[in-house]
């Protein structure tokens, strides 16, 4: 699964201290490295020669490139984005880094991003600086440094990958699911059942029916935040749900990742892009509308 990452960088030069970079990536501790190491080593022309820079957090789980870009561009370009309308300018005397950290929690509460399963990760040591106002509840916040990546499994030298295939077996399948919702089963094999990822909840629900379910305090939404399982009755994130269901239980921004294909959409992009109607107005955006703003 790739990391999409949006992150803050605070350069920790006595002459230049205060200066802030926004930036996207794939892969955080790389590109840090190549901040650090110039514009000719990947590093960007705006941060060349102003460092070492640090990390101070970065911003991740969007579903698409195209959802993190544009959080970028806003965060990066508040005064021309539409998403920050009542955000006032920088004030005399305001840090860059402290504008940046002003603006975030905004950026968090602005749509497209505010129903999506963001989580933020603080890599400077605590205590943090408080984000006023507050992200939304469903927002994770992580602290840390970047952790070691799992490693890849490896297969004994000299072995053919079909040489550990193990033989086809012939038992007959179990039947399919029923959904704890509607009660139809699950037969569809391209889009098996949401389960919980509580070890001992036997939830088993069809995606839509589940969105229905959680969507019916917010019955103008399309997106689900979360809601309560209908089984053990636990709070769940639908973005906890999604990764759950995609193996991924437990998402880490450390992992290796590599870039995607900028023209794979994701289904999200609908809530996202111009070609769809914005969330919860049921009408589509004016004629003009720029994505990036």
């Amino acid at each position: 699964m790739a990391v999409r990452a949006v992150y803050l960088l605070r350069s920790a030069h006595p002459r230049f201290g205060g200066r802030s970079y926004v930036g996207f990536t794939v892969d955080p501790e790389r590109r840090l490295r190549q901040h650090n190491a110039g514009r000719r080593r990947g590093g960007a022309w705006r941060t060349s020669g102003r460092g070492p820079w640090e990390m101070e957090l970065y911003v991740y789980g969007f579903p698409s490139d195209v959802a993190a870009l544009r959080f970028e561009w806003a965060w990066q370009h508040p005064a021309a984005s539409r998403r920050l309308p009542d955000v006032t300018p920088r004030r005399p005397r305001e840090r860059p880094i402290a504008f940046a950290l002003r603006l975030l929690p905004r950026l968090l509460r602005a749509p497209p991003w505010r129903r999506l399963p963001l989580r933020l990760r603080w890599l400077r040591p605590p205590p943090h600086p408080a984000l006023e106002p507050a992200p939304p509840r469903h927002v994770v916040v992580e602290r840390g440094r970047f952790h070691a990546r799992r490693p890849r499994p490896r297969r004994p030298a000299g072995t053919r990958p079909e040489a550990l295939d193990t033989p086809p077996t012939e038992a007959t399948p179990p039947p399919p699911l029923p959904c704890d919702l509607c009660g139809e089963p699950c037969k569809d094999e391209a889009t098996p059942p949401l389960r919980c990822p509580r070890p001992l909840c036997p939830l088993a629900a069809h995606p839509p029916c589940l969105a229905r379910l959680f969507l019916r305090p917010e019955p103008r939404e399309l997106l689900p935040v979360g809601g309560a399982c209908p089984r053990c009755h636990a709070h769940l994130l639908w973005g906890d749900l999604i990764r759950h269901h995609l193996g991924d239980p437990a998402p880490s921004a450390e992992e290796e990742a590599e870039p995607e294909d900028h023209a794979q959409a994701h289904w999200t992009d609908q809530l996202l892009c111009p070609g769809g109607a914005e969330p919860g107005t049921g009408s589509a955006p004016p004629p003009g509308f720029n994505c990036f703003n």
